[in-house]
């Protein structure tokens, strides 16, 4: 049965309709003015299958790094990048971040961002809500593992930040007696960040479920403590200079816990189809092996932009946000 009239044609749904009608439901003009979610939200039984079939094959996830690539250099949001990936995100775009930051860190940093997907966090250690902070997913370390790293930091004399949840809570752990200037300049910069914890003793330093070391020195320092880790190939490890200091940082984390494979699995949470990432550093190497396209910021490591799909503007140029804008 079809009824038309001048101006319209009601007759039963067609497979064949599934490509127009997806293109009405994701323009931003339409979709949420008719009542449709974006795109990301699609599968909820409120349109056919057919369209649903439709979305998830053109559903692409978009991942950034922050420090030095979605952040500018005083480690902010800039209000255009703000108000671009609102817009964007509130019309469907599947889009969020990879960040070496803790939670409690990137969620001050990212303040006015309307993320709706869950955030990558401890260079992929960990995927969390990104409003709240509750964990979907964490990797932590076997005792065996924790052994043989404690073994090493004795060896070579450093002393680490330790971060585990302790009694379900998550604290950041060092010794007091050990408490180089790294470590200082880490906590000066964390004013009022309740999950801090000094301990006594190295027993107390590694309690609970502990799944990210992090030792803050000068390079030569830990460099010869970062070649005999990365020599084990059941850790991830990753030295680098601070974006915001002179220190380097060596980040020890297990062996699954990538940005590359927090984002795959972010990817298969979500049914997307494609994976498309952004960044600055060397950390962000496996990230963008694992993508389908990936783009280094202009002034990202030289490293990154040879392995790069393409170069975009600057962090100072909101080079992320300009770049989706046209996504």
């Amino acid at each position: 049965m079809q009824i038309e009239t001048d101006r319209l044609i009601l007759r039963p749904w067609r497979e064949s309709d599934a490509p127009a009608l997806y293109e009405y439901a994701k323009d931003e003009r339409v979709g949420p003015a008719a009542g449709w979610l974006g795109v990301p939200f699609w599968g909820q039984g409120l349109i056919p299958e057919a369209v649903r079939r439709q979305a998830a094959e053109e559903k692409t996830l978009y991942v950034t790094d922050l420090d030095g690539t979605l952040l500018g250099p005083d480690a902010a949001l800039s209000e255009y990048t703000k108000h671009t990936l609102n817009k964007r995100i509130a019309g469907g775009l599947c889009f969020t971040y990879a960040t070496a930051r803790s939670w409690h860190s990137a969620v001050k940093v990212t303040e006015g961002l309307r993320l709706t997907l869950p955030a990558i966090i401890f260079n992929g250690t960990a995927i969390v809500e990104a409003a709240s902070g509750k964990v979907l997913s964490l990797e932590s370390f076997t005792p065996s593992e924790l052994e043989f790293i404690k073994e090493k930091l004795e060896q070579y004399q450093i002393a680490p930040l330790v971060h585990a949840f302790v009694d379900e809570k998550e604290r950041v752990s060092w010794n007091r007696q050990c408490e180089t200037s790294g470590i200082r300049d880490y906590l000066s910069s964390r004013p009022g960040d309740t999950r801090q914890r000094a301990v006594s003793d190295s027993r107390a330093l590694f309690e609970g479920t502990v799944f990210y070391v992090t030792c803050i020195a000068t390079e030569p320092e830990l460099r010869p403590f970062y070649e005999e880790i990365k020599k084990e190939q059941r850790f991830t490890c990753v030295l680098q200079q601070d974006v915001y200091s002179p220190f380097y940082w060596c980040e020890i984390m297990p062996q699954n816990a990538t940005k590359a494979a927090a984002a795959q699995k972010l990817k298969a949470m979500l049914g997307c189809s494609q994976l498309v990432t952004f960044g600055d550093a060397l950390n962000d190497i496996p990230l963008f092996e694992a993508a389908d396209r990936c783009y280094a910021v202009q002034n990202a490591a030289p490293e990154l932009k040879r392995i790069a799909t393409g170069i975009i503007g600057a962090n100072t140029e909101n080079g992320v946000a300009r770049f989706l804008a046209q996504a």
